[in-house]
């Protein structure tokens, strides 16, 4: 869908009273402002070309921050297209946003979508002179099978195996992780024998993978801030570990909140609309008090 028409449909759609000048003079104004790069090849293998879209201000070279949006679908559905409506406020925010699509789990069974998802990071900093990507403020960020993901790019380093696809380069560091209900134990969630999870992971005897592929076991000192926003009644991605893994991230010393949707299931479309926006003003403080906030 090109972006113009995007923003004509936006502009229709019902917003707080407060909110709602402000947002259709920006979608007025964004299509001139703003625009699209789609289908770079960043990775081939095995035939298979992975691409991403970048999002960015139009005639404006400067390094900015940049979120890195991984999209979600059970690792199995979805496309980099498919989840525009879910990063557009970072783009009304200032961001550039470059969406990343991976090997679906039809194509490849696991661990080929984190391996992808590590090279379009690396793409990302190769790239930073070409589209203004500032590498000291980027944000990965996703949702579900996508929060997952984002989790991993940005917790894991070399040193866990899954970069050897990639070009070579200096280590990649993101400022910070924003993730939506993705799961953080895969280890629980591959011992249920059956799910979106132990079909990725390749079916049994697949535990020790299933361990390599758990955000949680990557929880150590030094990582970025992690902000996850999950509803407590989740009933794809269970809520409990999720609370686990932010207590180990505290004991860890690393910045971090869990954000806790009262009620909600899985999915930002089951949630109501003012914890939607109490979701999204916990985002803009999280940025803003880590500095990654666009000030141009």
């Amino acid at each position: 869908m090109e972006m113009k028409k995007l923003l004509l449909m936006l502009a229709a759609v019902p917003l707080y009273p407060q909110a709602q000048e402000t947002a259709r003079d920006w979608a007025a104004l964004i299509g001139n402002r703003y625009t699209l790069r789609r289908d770079i090849v960043y990775k081939k293998v095995d035939g298979f070309e992975a691409k991403l879209d970048v999002y960015m201000p139009l005639n404006d070279p400067r390094p900015r921050t940049t979120m890195l949006y991984i999209h979600g679908g059970g690792w199995s559905t979805g496309s980099k297209e498919q989840y525009l409506l879910f990063f557009l406020p970072y783009i009304q925010m200032g961001m550039k946003v470059v969406s990343v699509g991976y090997r679906l789990a039809r194509v490849a069974p696991a661990p080929a979508a984190v391996e992808d998802a590590r090279c379009a990071f690396r793409w990302l900093y190769q790239n930073a002179g070409k589209f203004g990507f500032d590498k000291n403020r980027i944000v990965v960020s996703g949702g579900s099978a996508g929060g997952h993901l984002a989790l991993l790019t940005a917790m894991m380093d070399a040193s866990a195996g899954f970069d050897s696809s990639c070009p070579k380069g200096e280590p990649m560091k993101a400022a910070a992780i924003i993730n939506y209900y993705g799961p953080v134990d895969l280890v629980e969630l591959y011992r249920k024998g059956e799910g979106a999870a132990f079909k990725w992971l390749g079916g049994e005897g697949k535990l020790e993978l299933a361990r390599r592929l758990s955000p949680i076991s990557y929880v150590r000192p030094g990582l970025p801030p992690v902000l996850t926003i999950q509803g407590d009644a989740d009933e794809t991605v269970p809520y409990a570990p999720t609370v686990r893994f932010h207590e180990a991230l505290s004991r860890a010393g690393v910045p971090n909140r869990l954000v806790t949707i009262p009620g909600g299931r899985h999915g930002r479309h089951n949630w109501p609309e003012p914890e939607m926006m109490k979701a999204h003003r916990a985002i803009e403080e999280f940025l803003s008090e880590h500095k990654l906030l666009p000030t141009n």
